[in-house]
C-alpha cells in the first residue's frame, strides 16, 4: 500500500513539475537577436513570441516601439492570448517585475504601419478574444489605432481603435493596467470596445491613462457594449482627459437589450467633450435592458456637452455617485502637459 502511495506521489509531483517547467518567461527588445529565454537572448519580434505563448506564460517587453506588423496590412493586430501576461516599461535588465519602475522606460505599442498619414494606420493595435481573467497587459503606452472603417455594427475595422476586447458568444474579461491610451481614434470607443454580443466581457481596467482619444460617434475613450450580452468592467483610478465624440466623450455604456453596469471608481474626467451629450459618460437605457453606472469617489472637471449636463448625463441614470464635483460644462481646452505614469 505504501508502495503505491509512493508511485502515485511521484506520478504527481513529476506532473506538476512538468506544469510548472510548461510556463515559460519570454524577453522581448527592440534591439533583440535571440530567442527570447533571457534579456541577453531578447527577441525583437513581440508578434512572434506572442504567437508562440501559452496560457501561463509571461512576457516582458523592454523600451521601444513596436509595431503589429512590417507590411501595409491594416488588419494586423497584437493578439494576446488567453491565460498570457505582457508587460511592458523595462529597461532591459530586471530581475524582478518590483524591479520595474514604471514611467522610466516607454514601451509602445503603435499603429502607426504605413506612412505619417493615419488613413494607413492599423485599425485596431491590441485584440483580446475570450481572455480570462489570468490574462494581463501592463505598462504599455498603446497609440495610433485609426479604426476608421465603414463596415455597420461591431467590427475590429470600426471599434476599439487602441484595444477591441471581444466577448462575443464567450467570456472575455483580461486585466488591464498601468497602461496609457493615447490618441486613438474610431467610430466607436477609440481607445477600449468592450464587446459582450450573446456573451460577457467584464475587464478590469486599473491606473490607466486615456488621453486625446476621438471616436466619430460612441465612447470616445471607452464604449461598453452590454447590447444583447452582459459588460460589467470595474474601472478604477485611471483619468481621462481631453478626449472627444459624439456621445459619451469618457465613456459611454449601452445596454439596451442585454446589461451594462460599469463600476468607475476613483477616477479623473478632465476636459472631454461630447457633441450632444455626456462630456464624461452617457448611459445608453433605450430598449428592454439594464444600463447603470456605479460610481464612486470620482472627480469631473471642465467637461462639455452641448445638450444635458456636461459630465455624467443624469438623464440616463447614474447610480450611488459619491464624492463628485458638480457639472463645469464648457468648452474644453487641450492641454500640453507631459504625459507620465
Amino acid at each position: 500500500m505504501k508502495q503505491i502511495l509512493l508511485t502515485t506521489m511521484i506520478v504527481f509531483l513529476g506532473g506538476l513539475a512538468m506544469s510548472i517547467q510548461a510556463n515559460n518567461h519570454y524577453f522581448v527588445h527592440s534591439d533583440g537577436q535571440g530567442e527570447g529565454t533571457s534579456w541577453k537572448d531578447a527577441a525583437s519580434n513581440l508578434q512572434e513570441v506572442l504567437a508562440k505563448a501559452k496560457a501561463g506564460d509571461i512576457i516582458w517587453v523592454a523600451n521601444g516601439t513596436y509595431f503589429p506588423t512590417n507590411e501595409a496590412d491594416r488588419t494586423a493586430s497584437f493578439i494576446i492570448p488567453d491565460g498570457v501576461q505582457v508587460y511592458g516599461g523595462f529597461i532591459g535588465e530586471e530581475k524582478k517585475l518590483t524591479d520595474r519602475v514604471l514611467g522610466e522606460a516607454k514601451t509602445i505599442l503603435s499603429g502607426e504601419i504605413g506612412t505619417e498619414a493615419p488613413e494607413d494606420n492599423s485599425y485596431t493595435v491590441v485584440y483580446f478574444q475570450n481572455a480570462s481573467a489570468a490574462t494581463m497587459l501592463d505598462g504599455f503606452i498603446i497609440t495610433g489605432g485609426y479604426a476608421d472603417g465603414l463596415v455597420e455594427g461591431a467590427d475590429l475595422t470600426t471599434c476599439g481603435a487602441g484595444i477591441y476586447n471581444n466577448g462575443e458568444f464567450g467570456v472575455s474579461s483580461p486585466m488591464i493596467q498601468n497602461c496609457i491610451l493615447i490618441n486613438n481614434f474610431s467610430r466607436e470607443g477609440a481607445a477600449i470596445y468592450n464587446y459582450a454580443n450573446e456573451g460577457e466581457t467584464s475587464p478590469t481596467i486599473s491606473d490607466c491613462q486615456f488621453v486625446y482619444n476621438r471616436s466619430d460617434f460612441n465612447g470616445g475613450a471607452i464604449f461598453n457594449d452590454g447590447n444583447f450580452g452582459t459588460c460589467n468592467p470595474t474601472i478604477t483610478n485611471c483619468s481621462f482627459k481631453g478626449n472627444e465624440s459624439m456621445y459619451g466623450a469618457g465613456i459611454l455604456n449601452r445596454g439596451l437589450y442585454g446589461e451594462c453596469q460599469p463600476m468607475i471608481k476613483n477616477s479623473t474626467f478632465i476636459d472631454n467633450f461630447s457633441v450632444v451629450r455626456g462630456g464624461a459618460i452617457y448611459n445608453q437605457r433605450e430598449g428592454r435592458g439594464i444600463c447603470e453606472a456605479l460610481l464612486e469617489g470620482n472627480v469631473f472637471e471642465d467637461n462639455g456637452s452641448t445638450i444635458g449636463e456636461g459630465d455624467v448625463d443624469q438623464t440616463n441614470k447614474a447610480l450611488n455617485v459619491t464624492q463628485d464635483q458638480p457639472s463645469k460644462a464648457g468648452v474644453r481646452m487641450r492641454s500640453a502637459e507631459a504625459i507620465s505614469y
